[in-house]
């Protein structure tokens, strides 16, 4: 790319919501072609849906790419060389360019209201027509449209689609597209606030976009875009329209249907930014070597246009728990605990920061955790034993019924056997109710033996390595509590 200017990419998601999944999805090709090329990576908040506008979902879209380590070089928290880039911000920025187009014959207003449009789409269902604009306020006055049903005092623009507009364009990824012929678009609406259509070819040009890269369900709207480059007479950037995301019955992935469409639900489950990014890179790009753990880096280092699979990707959640899973055990366990540190602060077991005696014991159970959790929000139920306050401590029900009940000469023996144990370490826990409880004691298989302990000691059927639990739970509780589930 000597020679050539620096390529400029852009997001620009909508606050109406939280984050879509989507914006990440879109984020990352962007960014990795980005960053393989040296150029710039705006963020812009497109916010003229000012019915459907929600104030804190943009705080949202800035933390939640933030989490994943998208990063932007120019957006609305940090400004920029085209600055505003919140559409709000920039309303006088549009209308001179409707103007323009409007005194050229580019566009035209249009008084119809929105009962007469609905009255003409059904009437065009009806009689099985296409359903798109019927041009009735085309070259007339104001004046002239007040006489006809219909009319409304504020008008809006649209955009007059010539009779051969260009339907065919080159897709980066894709290589020739054709899409369909477009109707005659509102470009400003009543209120003044333009269009999606109308704001993003302004914003995109004014602020020096070189690619879009967009989903597929964009590519019907292309053509409305390239005319309005034509008519004003500018560059056209090149376009990459990206697969679209489903769910596993190929329907697009959609907040309505699934949880997994909010970005913000992959934090709160627990899975690492680095997993989903990773997952968001497989499901759309394919490294040359097939692999398919890799990081950012190895994705802007490869990066090719050419290596996108157009075909829309299925959302697999379970190989995104697969590596989700990977990525834990790859953590150092300094790391692993801080990141669990959040998600057991939320469950009111440990203070954020820990105490240094919360610390010790979050050290402790960082190597028994990381080979059993593929979340972060596994850990919780599995160490809330060690954490708890004695006197809210209790044992699952179901665990009682099934482990505690009838076994009380277990419960005692293991109690006895711990009593005189001096060093209290894994190892001498561990002899100790080996002893007690298998060959040479009661002559119990370990699991049989083991499942009672576990109950009264963990509260559960399921926990951390036994032996290692009472081991970073001290003598004096575990002992009290094998007794005290003996009682039951």
């Amino acid at each position: 790319m000597t020679g050539a200017a620096p390529v400029r990419l852009r997001v620009a998601p909508s606050p109406t919501g939280d984050p879509h999944v989507g914006t990440a999805y879109m984020s990352l090709f962007n960014l990795a072609f980005v960053r393989q090329q040296g150029g710039q990576f705006v963020l812009r908040i497109e916010d003229t849906d000012r019915a459907r506008f929600r104030e804190d979902s943009e705080r949202q879209v800035f933390d939640m790419l933030r989490w994943l380590g998208l990063d932007w070089d120019e957006g609305p928290d940090m400004g920029g060389p085209f600055a505003p880039y919140r559409q709000s911000e920039r309303l006088e920025t549009y209308r001179p360019h409707v103007e323009r187009l409007l005194a050229e014959g580019h566009a035209y207003y249009c008084w119809c209201t929105p009962e007469r449009l609905t009255e003409m789409r059904e009437a065009q269902q009806k009689a099985k027509q296409p359903t798109g604009y019927d041009r009735m306020c085309l070259g007339l006055t104001r004046e002239q449209r007040a006489e006809l049903p219909g009319f409304s005092e504020q008008p809006v623009v649209r955009l007059l689609v010539p009779d051969e507009p260009p339907l065919r364009f080159v897709d980066v990824i894709r290589g020739e597209v054709s899409a369909p012929r477009p109707d005659d678009q509102v470009l400003l609406k009543a209120d003044g606030f333009p269009t999606y259509h109308m704001a993003v070819v302004v914003d995109d040009h004014l602020m020096g976009i070189t690619h879009v890269v967009r989903g597929e369900e964009w590519i019907s709207s292309t053509p409305k875009h390239l005319l309005l480059y034509d008519f004003l007479g500018w560059e056209r950037p090149q376009f990459a329209h990206m697969p679209l995301l489903r769910n596993v019955d190929k329907s697009k992935i959609s907040k309505r249907k699934n949880p997994a469409a909010r970005l913000t639900w992959f934090q709160e489950e627990g899975y690492l930014p680095e997993a989903l990014l990773n997952f968001l890179g497989l499901l759309g790009y394919s490294l040359p070597d097939g692999q398919e753990i890799f990081s950012f880096d190895d994705m802007v280092e490869s990066f090719d246009w050419g290596r996108v699979n157009t075909v829309g990707p299925v959302f697999d959640l379970d190989k995104l728990l697969w590596l989700n899973g990977h990525y834990i055990r790859s953590l150092a366990e300094d790391a692993l605990v801080r990141r669990l540190v959040p998600y057991l602060a939320t469950a009111g077991l440990v203070s954020d920061p820990p105490s240094p005696e919360q610390a010790a014991l979050l050290a402790g159970l960082a190597p028994l955790l990381q080979t059993r959790i593929a979340l972060l929000t596994e850990a919780a139920p599995l160490v809330r034993f060690l954490f708890v306050p004695e006197e809210e401590f209790s044992i699952d029900p179901a665990a009682v019924d099934k482990h505690v009940a009838g076994n009380a000469e277990v419960l005692l023996a293991a109690a006895d056997a711990l009593e005189p144990v001096t060093d209290w370490d894994t190892d001498h826990v561990q002899g100790a109710i080996d002893a007690a409880l298998l060959e040479g004691g009661l002559g119990l298989k370990r699991g049989k033996a083991y499942g009672p302990l576990r109950a009264a000691v963990c509260g559960s059927s399921v926990s951390p390595p036994l032996p290692e639990s009472m081991a970073l739970l001290g003598k004096e509780r575990t002992v009290r509590r094998l007794r005290a589930a003996a009682a039951l």
